[in-house]
């Protein structure tokens, strides 16, 4: 599989996720906002509607379309000792509070399996005197990289909770043969910088969006921007959004359709102005220029021209109450054929009105699971799919996903 994504409409190949597992059974209510977590998660259910929404993924890609796991990609890498080593000594390095250099020994002597555990659930096998907090996170794959064009931006947590995953992606990207090709030009975020794959909008190979939230600081912008730039990425458009909980990253409030349309949650993005940089290489330098709004940057520096669609449609009320439940994270799997979650009625029906068809998850499974999804055919289809339990983690579609390879749009 070729690792390459030039949009985010582009018809999806491959992408990296994480079915939840037990470590988000070990998040108990005291622990849940160290954790990130507004409530605690039912495994069981949680498990059954990601698989779920994964039939969905697999209905619409192509034949040898690959949903890989984060945990096996993992697991594959630290079967080598150097790869191992390179995990365990990073963890030590970024968590001196923790004074995990006590049982390095022990660390090193995990098998893989055993290593893959304390990873994401903290726990060591037979000791109850040594453990970490879980990693309940994981599941929002999204957040830890972020493929543009034929490289990868590999994030840097804002958190501690989440550091141990970003230490995990970049043991894959540093070991496993699946990312061999972006390896030795990937952008790397370090210190006291953060950003975050949720941050990162790919509009084309040439134009990609940066939001500069809670989780992506200044300064990890700007050592993106600079990278992506010297890359071959002609603008940033650095978007400057509410930091908050509730609009956490700038995918939670904004997300790509169509060649021509976007989901926007009206107060954060359409009513907000002189909140977007351009940021441009001149003369060895970066060049900072302001404009008036994300659709008026989006026309200027794109060959598109885009409309915005309200998420939860015009009712005030609605377009809180759905960008709360991730109305406007919705993921493409084609040009025009997005999936969120089921609840978001409003946002659902506001697509209808701008002329998609509306299929839930059984009926396009039906529909398109066996002769496929055809690329050459203009589709604009909105697909739901039952997220109770998975809407609790405070994250949609797009969030639990970490695409790495998307066919080129012609």
């Amino acid at each position: 599989m070729k690792i390459n994504v030039s949009s985010e409409i582009g018809h999806l190949n491959g992408v990296i996720v994480h079915t939840p597992g037990h470590e988000v059974s070990l998040v108990n209510p005291e622990l849940k906002d160290e954790l990130l977590f507004d409530d605690i998660i039912f495994e069981e259910d949680a498990r059954g509607e990601h698989l779920d929404m994964l039939k969905v993924f697999k209905a619409a890609m192509p034949r040898d379309g690959q949903v890989l796991e984060i945990i096996d990609l993992f697991l594959d890498a630290v079967q080598s000792e150097d790869a191992r080593g390179f995990f365990i000594e990073q963890l030590i390095k970024e968590f001196p509070e923790e004074n995990l250099s006590v049982i390095e020994k022990e660390l090193l002597g995990l098998t893989p399996d055993q290593l893959l555990v304390f990873s994401t659930q903290g726990t060591l096998p037979g000791s109850h005197k040594f453990s970490l907090h879980p990693s309940p996170n994981l599941l929002f794959t999204r957040d830890l990289a972020a493929v543009i064009d034929d490289t990868i931006l590999l994030s840097r947590a804002a958190t501690k909770t989440r550091l141990r995953e970003s230490l995990m992606m970049e043991t894959i990207v540093q070991f496993h043969p699946l990312f061999e090709s972006v390896r030795d030009k990937a952008i790397r975020i370090s210190g006291n910088q953060s950003i975050e794959g949720g941050d990162v909008l790919v509009e084309s190979k040439d134009l990609v969006l940066i939001g500069m939230s809670e989780r992506t600081s200044f300064t990890g912008l700007l050592k993106a921007s600079e990278g992506l730039l010297n890359h071959g990425v002609k603008t940033v458009l650095a978007v400057d959004i509410p930091k908050q909980r509730a609009s956490m990253h700038l995918d939670t409030i904004f997300t790509f359709a169509s060649h021509s349309e976007c989901i926007a949650f009206p107060p954060a993005i359409m009513e907000q102005r002189d909140n977007v940089v351009a940021l441009q290489k001149h003369n060895g330098g970066i060049v900072a220029e302001n404009r008036p709004s994300l659709l008026n940057a989006l026309n200027e520096f794109s060959s598109n021209n885009y409309e915005f669609i309200k998420c939860g449609g015009e009712d005030r009320t609605n377009q809180f109450r759905e960008q709360w439940t991730d109305g406007a994270n919705v993921f493409a799997l084609a040009p025009g054929v997005i999936v969120g979650y089921e609840r978001n009625t409003n946002t659902f029906n506001t697509l209808v009105d701008h002329g998609y068809s509306y299929m839930n998850q059984f009926e396009f499974i039906e529909e398109y699971g066996e002769k496929g999804l055809d690329p050459n055919q203009d589709h604009r289809i909105a697909v739901s799919f039952q997220g109770h339990e998975l809407c609790r983690g405070r994250g949609g579609a797009r969030c639990m996903t970490m695409p790495i390879s998307r066919a080129v749009l012609k």
